[in-house]
């Protein structure tokens, strides 16, 4: 036996070199044909690696031998798309390293966006975005309006996963614009995109509206495939409007259409809802099994997505009322082993989402049990405790109404002293160069953003970063980046800064509006609601809004 496994291996070598050598004969009597011949060849065989693997050697050492760069970037691609997912990356690194050679920015970008669609099939949002956004740098150079939309469309679909939702909805209505056209599969594709986002910001009517003509568009374009995605956004659509029948009928017309390697995703998405639909309708049993499918996508292909989660939560709530500990406590593991990866993936979206259960809240949980019979043994103490403390507080407060009358006043000296010294010297921010921008995109932004200052753009309530991203037909990444270089400030301390430097400058020249009531100042201001406003104020110059217009009414008596 010691001798049998090295004969084995001896063997199996042999073969491989074999075939090895076979495979670089075929490629090589092959170099001769041309490259539509060879890409036709590729194309006949792309159910079948083995077959199609001469033609794929064949046209790289083609474009190799004869040192032709796009055709040498277009062999790694086709083997890129005939490679099984572990070796993607190798072939999209090889693009780009050969685009680079090319110089050319249509190539470079192109090779760039490929390398980026992997890391994102791959689920590495992250470097998929930073890729997109390379991408986007080279071929926003060149006048090829396919690649330009290719890269927005894809820019879109991280925005719409990170919970942009206003920035995706612009991209998507730019690319269904140009993909109308001459595109139908990536046009179909956008719509679908543009319902999704419609459906996540509760615009629920533009979403069955999309969905309909994405329907439509599928019959008039014969592209009957792609119905099923509009079925199962308007499914999940009509869970959000209260029709949980409608909604569970949709998605199991599509469910049988969903493969089950492919669209694993969509498939979870909608056991899911039809999960859901029958907790809102008050059918937790019917609903659990749906739920226990979630977690078998999430178990054996590791997928997960800040919606999902919920199944955990809700899991955890049947079996505590089924008085079920074990499977209660299975549950809150599988809740947690699900924050770790969502976490890993996307901090910023799972700060943003709410969470019925917590992970501190449940460890906290467990505590304050323990606390609980630790206090009724110091009830008295801590009641004497209270006493003291209140009468502390009273005394404090007294003292501190004083104090912070005597620091008001300092403030709003110091406030009109920072006013007049500002109008002398007007404060011109360095030249520096950000390292991952251009100094003509810098340059750009800034001269855009002193016109919008001195137009008082600012006033507009409705402002976000991404309306003003769209404004300057920039990225929120960009202007961002500037605004905290240049100005020296996060874009929402930026803008509320310009609203409380113009009101402060109004207030001290018109008398009329010194006596505006606050909200009235707050919506002069351009500010959403009166707290934002008096927060801002307060933040800004330390002092009330109502204090700096009384001591001003002072100073004018």
């Amino acid at each position: 036996m010691k001798f049998k496994l090295p004969v084995l291996l001896i063997l199996f070598l042999a073969k491989s070199l074999a075939a090895q050598k076979i495979l670089n004969r075929e490629a090589d009597s092959l170099i001769s044909k041309t490259y539509a011949y060879l890409d036709d060849k590729i194309y006949e065989s792309k159910n079948d690696s083995v077959k199609a693997s001469p033609y794929l050697y064949a046209y790289l050492n083609k474009a190799k031998k004869e040192k032709n760069y796009k055709e040498t970037v277009n062999a790694y691609q086709n083997m890129l798309h005939q490679s099984p997912m572990n070796l993607r990356l190798k072939y999209a690194d090889s693009m780009v390293q050969t685009a680079v050679k090319s110089r050319s920015n249509e190539l470079i970008g192109s090779a760039e966006l490929s390398k980026g669609i992997v890391y994102y099939s791959q689920k590495n949002y992250v470097k998929a975005y930073d890729y997109y956004i390379k991408a986007n740098e080279n071929i926003s150079k060149t006048e090829n309006d396919y690649l330009i939309f290719k890269t927005k469309y894809h820019i879109a679909q991280i925005k719409l996963y990170l919970g942009f939702y206003d920035e995706a909805i612009s991209l998507f209505n730019g690319c269904i614009g140009y993909f109308k056209k001459n595109q139908a599969r990536p046009y179909l594709n956008s719509l679908h995109s543009l319902a999704v986002c419609y459906s996540k910001i509760g615009d629920y009517s533009k979403c069955s509206q999309t969905n309909a003509l994405g329907i439509q568009e599928c019959e008039r374009l014969k592209i009957p495939e792609m119905e099923l995605f509009f079925k199962h956004s308007e499914g999940i659509n009509q869970h959000f409007l209260s029709n949980y029948y409608t909604s569970i009928e949709l998605l199991h017309e599509v469910m049988p259409q969903l493969n089950s390697v492919t669209e694993f995703a969509n498939e979870a998405v909608a056991n899911f809802y039809i999960g859901k639909n029958y907790w809102k309708m008050q059918r937790p049993a019917k609903a659990i099994p749906y739920f226990k499918k979630v977690e078998n996508a999430f178990i054996e292909k590791g997928y997960i997505r800040p919606d999902l989660r919920e199944v955990f939560e809700l899991m955890i709530k049947y079996y505590k009322k089924e008085n079920n500990l074990k499977s209660q406590l299975y549950y809150i593991d599988q809740l947690l082993k699900a924050d770790s990866v969502l976490t890993d993936t996307n901090k910023y979206l799972m700060g943003k989402i709410h969470k019925e259960y917590d992970t501190k809240e449940i460890m906290l949980e467990k505590e304050k049990i323990q606390k609980q019979l630790i206090m009724q043994k110091y009830y008295d103490v801590i009641l004497i405790g209270i006493v003291v403390i209140l009468f502390s507080a009273v005394l404090l407060g007294t003292f501190n109404h004083f104090e912070i009358k005597k620091r008001n006043k300092l403030k709003y000296n110091a406030l009109l002293e920072k006013i007049e010294k500002k109008k002398v010297q007007k404060n011109t921010p360095e030249r520096f160069q950000i390292s991952d921008i251009s100094e003509d995109a810098v340059q750009s932004i800034l001269r855009q953003l002193e016109k919008f200052e001195k137009d008082r753009k600012f006033l507009d309530k409705d402002l976000t970063l991404g309306s003003l991203t769209a404004a300057f037909n920039s990225n929120s990444k960009y202007l961002s980046k500037v605004i905290y270089s240049f100005r020296e400030k996060g874009f929402v301390d930026y803008i509320n800064d310009l609203k409380i430097d113009y009101l402060i400058d109004l207030l001290r020249n018109s008398s009329l509006h010194r006596n505006y009531t606050i909200s009235s100042l707050g919506e002069e201001a351009g500010f959403s609601s009166t707290p934002r406003f008096t927060n801002a104020f307060q933040s800004k110059t330390g002092i009330s809004v109502t204090y700096f217009i009384k001591q001003l009414k002072k100073e004018n008596t």
